[in-house]
């Protein structure tokens, strides 16, 4: 008998915040029902941008006790999972298309007592990830090619997604179907009808009007999603 799933849970993206009010942030944000926050890391070389590294995860956790969920667009993740766990991040996604053997990836991760999560690009087939479904966390179907924030959503990603789910159900696992990249009132809907559970969140949430009324229109948005999920 399949396991519960997670609940849904919004994890509002730090990388569209206001880095110089970023404490600010991280409360009103706290304040306003946010679940969780997304750490995007990015090397320059894995993506065209480069982020942050471990001290800015190490100050946000100094600043919340919510989860931190880490996701490591970087071409080399095994150099540095340890690095982002001793930081304070609870969950480290890795992306499949990265250098390492996933399994050694997911073993490590484990071994540090951290969650595991693995990231699919766009254009990347789900046959992928299937091999580990059963030992991950989260897998995260990304809605946009990573690297940039403020991108808009690429619907062609929901079967995808669907897909991811229903072979997640299939297999009794309870791990969380993320979702991120252009998730608004709108994608945030359509993503929980096909069974996204985390919803990585930032200019819906940071990038104008009231942080905690951006929160609440977005829960709102995938709560509906979910009641008229696609069966």
């Amino acid at each position: 008998m399949p396991r519960e799933r997670r609940s849904l849970r919004l994890a509002p993206s730090l990388l569209s915040a206001d880095f110089g009010a970023l404490a600010e942030a991280i409360s009103a944000a706290e304040a306003g029902g946010a679940d969780a926050f997304h750490l995007d890391v990015m090397d320059g070389h894995f993506v065209p941008n480069i982020s942050f590294g471990p001290a800015l995860v190490r100050a946000v956790r100094d600043r919340t006790k919510k989860p931190l969920d880490v996701h490591l667009m970087i071409a080399h993740p095994q150099k540095y999972l340890r690095a982002f766990h001793e930081a304070g991040g609870d969950t480290l996604v890795f992306h499949l298309e990265a250098e390492g053997e996933a399994a050694a990836l997911i073993r490590e991760v484990r071994d540090l007592g951290a969650e595991v999560g693995a990231a699919l690009r766009p254009d990347t087939p789900v046959e992928r990830v299937v091999p580990y479904l059963g030992e991950l966390d989260q897998v995260l179907v990304m809605s946009v090619y990573p690297g940039f924030s403020g991108q808009t959503f690429r619907p062609e990603v929901l079967p995808k997604a669907q897909e991811v789910r229903r072979r997640l159900d299939e297999l009794g696992s309870n791990a969380d179907l993320s979702m991120d990249g252009g998730i608004t009132v709108d994608t945030a809907r359509d993503a929980a009808a096909v069974g996204a559970t985390f919803f990585v969140c930032g200019n819906s949430v940071f990038a104008g009007g009231d942080i905690a009324d951006n929160l609440a229109r977005l829960r709102e948005a995938v709560l509906d999603g979910a009641l008229h999920a696609v069966r």
